[in-house]
């Protein structure tokens, strides 16, 4: 799995442009598929074979509710990539600001993600009429060592954090192409982490964000005895994908108590979401969600964890 890293500045001095009375989004929509009792599983499952993976995620959607969200970086399989969580963050700034304050500065919830960001001394965004988000930000926030494969992960982070507050708090049209300028203390061509050069306009990255990714539940979550909704996403449309429910005791062990397959969905609306419903009773969970490879079928591919609670 990806091992859990993160590092953290305390100081905040902070400046944001734009008016901050806007709402932001909440999770990726997706189909509620029926629900089961006495621990089976029902299955959102397309007829479709499975195709070219997809390695991009779709741009988030306006929605009403109060969290940011936020990408981080993890590692599967020896590669790193994009994860998203939706975060509590003070209102005092702009949705693009506070979620980008949030990359930044805060400690992911998943233990398995990381930011290499820096907590900035001055932070400020804006938005132009032709779909582009300027990100202005002091030179304290690329102090981390970086190869240049993890630099261009960290401006992506930073990309994905952007768009996606900005889609989703309905300050940029989603129905167009959006890009994001980054300043350094109001200047262009700044070399960030040593390898990428800042200041022309740039766009979401394809191959950065995870294979597999579950939405919902998000890590730490405590949900009600009884149905669980679990969503989800590959990157393979109508792709086979392999769950498991383990039940975490007390003294850290953890025991398989349900497990089986599903199939991500193929149709373009809702291309590789996938969306699991079960029954669970009080104790503590780790689901495990991961890509079946058809050539090996007994590996565990591109697997992505969530620790949750049952009460």
């Amino acid at each position: 799995m990806r091992p859990a890293t993160a590092r953290r500045i305390r100081s905040a001095v902070l400046l944001g442009l734009l008016p901050a009375a806007l709402m932001l989004s909440s999770c990726i929509a997706a189909p509620e598929p029926p629900s089961t009792t006495g621990g089976t599983l029902s299955q959102q499952a397309a007829t479709a074979s499975p195709g070219v993976p997809t390695t991009s995620a779709p741009l988030e959607t306006t929605q009403s509710s109060n969290k940011a969200p936020v990408y981080w970086i993890g590692r599967s399989n020896n590669n790193s990539f994009l994860y998203r969580e939706f975060r509590e963050v003070p209102d005092q700034e702009n949705p693009i600001t506070r979620a980008l304050r949030a990359m930044m500065s805060d400690k992911p919830l998943d233990p398995d993600f990381f930011t290499p960001w820096q907590n900035p001394n001055k932070l400020a965004t804006s938005v132009s009429g032709k779909n582009i988000i300027t990100v202005d930000v002091s030179a304290d926030a690329f102090n981390s060592n970086l190869d240049p494969d993890m630099a261009e992960r960290a401006i992506q982070q930073l990309v994905y954090t952007a768009t996606a507050a900005g889609a989703s708090s309905g300050l940029i049209d989603s129905g167009q192409q959006i890009q994001v300028v980054v300043l350094v203390e109001g200047h262009t061509d700044y070399l960030a982490f040593k390898h990428v050069k800042l200041g022309a306009p740039m766009s979401r990255s394809t191959g950065m964000v995870a294979p597999v990714w579950i939405i919902d539940p998000q890590e730490g979550t405590e949900v009600p005895d009884g149905s669980l909704k679990i969503t989800g996403r590959s990157t393979v449309p109508a792709g086979k994908l392999r769950w498991q429910i383990l039940r975490v005791h007390g003294n850290g062990e953890k025991n398989s108590y349900l497990s089986g397959e599903t199939t991500a969905a193929a149709n373009p609306a809702e291309s590789g979401v996938f969306n699991l419903v079960l029954s669970l009773g009080a104790g503590k969970y780790e689901l495990r969600v991961s890509q079946v490879d058809l050539g090996q079928s007994d590996q565990e591919l591109n697997v992505d964890t969530r620790g949750f609670t049952v009460r």
